[in-house]
């Protein structure tokens, strides 16, 4: 199989409308990460990304519609703190969970009785819903357990020769995946931090949880496995108060003839002058904005991607730790 990488024009959208009608699976670019997407009504084609990924089977997926589709027809009760959520961040980085009303393939979900829905707000996702019109489940486009895809080129490394067809939209500016919010109780509850920050969400619903999950729990929503968005690469992480120990394990590195590198925030990276840096930058949005490119660097240039965690600062910060702790394998 040849896989193109076309950019969105009438030729692409009618090429793209045609593979999903025939089952096959199309990547196409969000705001926040490239997707992997399949009709969702399908059994055949949704079984297909949890082939080409290497994805466990409990790990639920996101259906994924354009902005004027008519969600009702998928789920059921959508309570009035919900489409207030909706009406403040969609199209845009969330993913609301509903009671399912079962039109979609129960793989979508796992043998959950929910789906989880989301609105991307990139104009190459829109144009790619729009066409096909029918809800598309779609995880991250990357091989399950690998780091998250922001550009094109990464899904390609990924993909080459298994799927026919990506759709390049540039770099997704978002860098991590969307919050995930459960929408089936009287309060929402966060299955999976991101852009849209639990503040913001209380801000608009009123209050807003974080959602732990129990030991051996089925996961209720993608990003909750333990070892993921990790680089092929050897790691290793420290907190901030250990840079004397990382600075060891680098300078053991280098002796042995590897080439080890720091991943940091800018205020860290200052104390690491004469040593190869990946910065994240200072804020939570600029760390979620790099977070992945950075570490598909690291991977194509270290031998030991070495790992010190940002000081805690809130909002996206959140999801930007879910994510770094997940690669370094440290929850």
């Amino acid at each position: 199989m040849t896989t193109r990488i076309l950019g969105v024009s009438e030729a692409s959208l009618r090429l793209a409308k045609q593979l999903i009608s025939e089952g096959e699976v199309v990547a196409f670019h969000t705001e926040t990460v490239y997707g992997l997407g399949a009709d969702a009504r399908s059994d055949k084609a949704v079984r297909h990304i949890f082939e080409l990924k290497g994805r466990p089977q409990n790990n639920p997926l996101i259906a994924h519609v354009h902005k004027d589709f008519d969600i009702s027809s998928l789920v059921d009760v959508i309570p009035a703190y919900a489409k207030k959520l909706a009406k403040a961040f969609l199209p845009g980085p969330l993913t609301m969970v509903y009671p399912s009303t079962g039109k979609v393939s129960p793989l979508v979900s796992c043998g959950l009785q929910t789906l989880a829905v989301r609105v991307p707000s990139s104009p190459t996702a829109q144009a790619f819903l729009r066409a096909v019109d029918v809800p598309i489940a779609a995880p991250s486009a990357n091989v399950s357990k690998h780091i998250s895809p922001v550009t094109a080129r990464h899904v390609f490394e990924d993909f080459e020769g298994r799927i026919p067809l990506i759709l390049d939209g540039g770099r997704c500016e978002g860098g991590i995946e969307s919050t995930v919010l459960d929408c089936t109780g009287e309060t929402p509850q966060i299955l999976r931090a991101g852009l849209v920050t639990q503040e913001m969400i209380a801000s608009v619903a009123g209050s807003c949880g974080v959602y732990i999950p129990k030991q051996g729990e089925q996961p209720k929503s993608p990003g909750m496995a333990y070892k993921h968005y990790a680089p092929k690469c050897r790691t290793a992480f420290f907190a901030p108060e250990e840079l004397e120990k990382a600075r060891a394990l680098y300078l053991e590195e280098e002796q042995k003839g590897g080439t080890p590198c720091f991943f940091c925030e800018e205020e860290t990276a200052r104390h690491l002058a004469g040593c190869r840096v990946l910065d994240l930058g200072s804020t939570g949005e600029e760390m979620a904005n790099r977070l992945y490119e950075l570490l598909h660097r690291g991977e194509e240039e270290a031998t030991l991607l070495i790992g010190i965690c940002p000081k805690e600062r809130g909002g996206v910060y959140e999801g930007v730790l879910n994510r770094l702790t997940r690669a370094f394998g440290r929850e």
